[in-house]
């Protein structure tokens, strides 16, 4: 599969997230070309301001690999991870991040910061923009809805 067909997948969780009330995002963690684990965000369900897509898709792909280190893993999700997100990725140690539509009110890789260019032990690669259009017109979709 190409990145486009990881993204579409995240893209099919983040429209099940809107579905259910969720702000529409999904992700999809991928090692050696299979997706090891989903998510997408349930903090309204839950009640819980850490279920984002990333951090619930961290969680399980740590579960199905036995570790808390996802090296040699690629992260999809539809939007620019937050800072909580960003962090959750460097401390899991994954390789690669790939985004669809770019955050500018929140976004830690790039939109309001960048975390992947501070310090840290760990700097995952980078690929933003990928089916963007998708991605900003779902999510672009839901807060007219909502407002």
């Amino acid at each position: 599969m190409e990145r486009e067909e990881y993204m579409d997948v995240a893209i099919e969780l983040a429209r099940e997230a809107f579905a259910d009330g969720e702000v529409p995002v999904g992700c999809v963690i991928v090692r050696d070309g299979n997706i090891i684990a989903r998510g997408r965000n349930r903090r309204e369900h839950g009640c819980d301001a850490t279920a984002h897509a990333e951090v619930l898709a961290i969680r399980e792909a740590c579960h199905a690999l036995g570790d808390w280190r996802l090296t040699d893993c690629t992260l999809y999700v539809t939007l620019e991870p937050c800072a909580m997100c960003a962090g959750a990725i460097i401390n899991a140690r994954l390789s690669e991040v790939v985004y669809g539509a770019r955050d500018p009110a929140a976004g830690a890789c790039g939109g309001v910061l960048n975390l992947f260019e501070e310090g840290f032990g760990h700097r995952p690669k980078l690929y933003g923009g990928v089916r963007k259009d998708l991605c900003a017109a779902l999510l672009a979709e839901f807060f007219q809805i909502r407002r």
